[in-house]
């Protein structure tokens, strides 16, 4: 059996610190934290050392160094593993402040959870193609597998009958341990709801936020299906400047000045829909204004698992102040849309007030999908197809932006997004000789571009630029849609 998540590291360097250090604190700390149990398998020297970009004896000498003070053991012919009893040490002054913080940070005080709508008593229809999967990629005899050893497995114990609004145990126990060892978390499954789709997730984070108590703020070209999710919650839309790093702190800094804020929806990994990566020194800003003014930030973090060119920056989940961070996934595009499988992870108030949501909308979620996915997620074949099918995507991308070069030459203009399915094309100088509505007359017209999103003149980035979704094109259909585009504007 394949091993389901490798376990991952986040070396964060603090100045004048070495890699040495860097990384034996990080390891003790997700020792400490509960993030890497008693017992569990650490990734092998060669592979962690090709994981952060570091010299493999480096990873060996914190490996050992580790061993001697008993925060980890070495099996021979097995691997290293975290050891089942820790050394008993006491807390220094720093780590004691953290913990001091911590628990401050577990109560409500001046955080989004004070703006939710708490109870009294306790408890468009066409096909987009501007970055959506290819679903002639689907396993399906995988997936029928699955579901068949599902079925079998509800036919057995009592699963066909209500359960948990919050989600299959197993399904839940699934994606704590992929976050904690694939995104960089430490989360327990009280802190997960599973959901039909982000989209789902993003209506009833809304829906348990009180509208009377501020405003929502997005990205000035944000997903127009969050923004209406807001809108249709009693939400006022504010919409905030972004530039070529991501959203604009200095602009939501202006916005909490003249607005009392309850939410900022974002999609820093790859941003929706100019693909750009929110820079670490604005996400961390971010969340110190989270913390300061206490408002929620909702994480769309829709396509994490394809990043092609370095290492995925960490969620705004893992980072420090990350305490009303509402973070949201999907497994839609990992297998397929029409699964719809997504999730939610947030503090276990909130998620406590989005079940009595679901309870609400169809009481839970399809029990025999959400099992057939974690059987596959515990036997590793999910990760195993994400491997295959980002090999896959990566090389569509490099097509996508070699064709784009020799079609159009200088007459269109990208950056090579790091991941995700699209690319944000500049296409201001192709439109000159043309009426502002001919460019969608034009995509509309063509059948493997009619689902891609124009996107003229808008007031935050100011040339016209198209969002081409590569990821369901095969390379010459790739080839056939840009030429196909290229013979009506040039």
């Amino acid at each position: 059996m394949l091993r389901p998540w490798q376990t991952k590291i986040w070396l964060s360097r603090k100045s004048g610190e070495s890699i040495h250090t860097s990384l034996s604190n990080q390891i003790a700390e997700d020792i400490c934290s509960g993030r890497l149990a008693s017992g569990h398998m650490m990734p092998g020297s060669r592979t962690l050392a090709l994981q952060l970009g570091i010299n493999r004896k480096t990873v060996q000498q914190v490996y050992e160094e580790l061993e001697s003070q008993g925060w980890l053991v070495s099996k021979p012919r097995r691997g290293t593993y975290v050891a089942d009893i820790l050394p008993e040490l006491s807390l220094s002054c720093e780590n004691q402040e953290l913990v001091s913080q911590a628990q401050k940070a577990c109560s409500t005080g001046n955080s989004f959870e004070s703006k939710l709508r708490l109870p009294n008593h306790v408890i468009e229809t066409r096909s987009i193609n501007d970055g959506v999967p290819d679903t002639r990629l689907i396993p399906y005899e995988l997936l029928s597998r699955a579901f068949r050893r599902a079925i079998v497995q509800t036919s057995r114990q009592p699963y066909l009958g209500y359960g948990d609004p919050r989600g299959t145990d197993a399904l839940r126990q699934s994606l704590q341990h992929m976050l904690n060892m694939d995104r960089f978390m430490n989360v327990t499954t009280d802190q997960i709801c599973v959901v039909r789709g982000s989209q789902m997730a993003i209506y009833l984070s809304s829906k348990v936020m009180d509208p009377k108590k501020g405003v929502m703020v997005v990205e000035h070209l944000s997903y127009s299906p969050a923004v209406t999710a807001f809108e249709s919650n009693g939400f006022s839309v504010v919409r905030c400047r972004q530039d070529e790093q991501g959203l604009d702190i200095e602009d939501l800094e202006k916005i909490l000045s003249s607005y009392q804020v309850v939410g900022v929806y974002t999609t820093p990994h790859h941003q929706y829909p100019t693909t750009v990566s929110l820079s670490m020194d604005r996400r961390l800003k971010l969340l110190q204004l989270s913390k300061r003014h206490g408002f929620a930030i909702l994480e769309d973090d829709y396509d994490h698992e394809f990043h092609y060119d370095s290492r995925p920056i960490p969620p705004l989940a893992t980072l420090p102040n990350s305490e009303n961070v509402i973070h949201i996934g999907s497994l839609s595009k990992v297998f397929a849309p029409g699964l719809r499988l997504g999730y939610m992870v947030s503090s276990p108030t909130f998620i406590n007030r989005v079940a009595e949501e679901v309870t609400l909308i169809d009481r839970q979620g399809n029990t025999v999908t959400e099992l057939a996915v974690a059987d596959l997620m515990q036997s590793g074949d999910v990760k195993k197809h994400i491997r295959k099918v980002r090999k896959i995507y990566q090389a569509r991308r490099d097509h996508a932006a070699s064709e784009l070069q020799r079609i159009f030459n200088d007459k269109v203009s990208f950056h090579l997004p790091q991941g995700g399915l699209a690319l944000w094309i500049d296409i201001s100088q192709l439109l000159t000789s043309f009426s502002e509505d001919k460019p969608e007359d034009i995509l509309s017209n063509l059948p493997v571009l009619s689902g891609s999103k124009l996107f003229p003149n808008a007031e935050a980035i100011s040339p016209a630029h198209i969002r081409f979704g590569f990821g369901a094109l095969t390379e010459g259909e790739i080839t056939i849609a840009l030429e196909q585009f290229a013979a009506q504007l040039m």
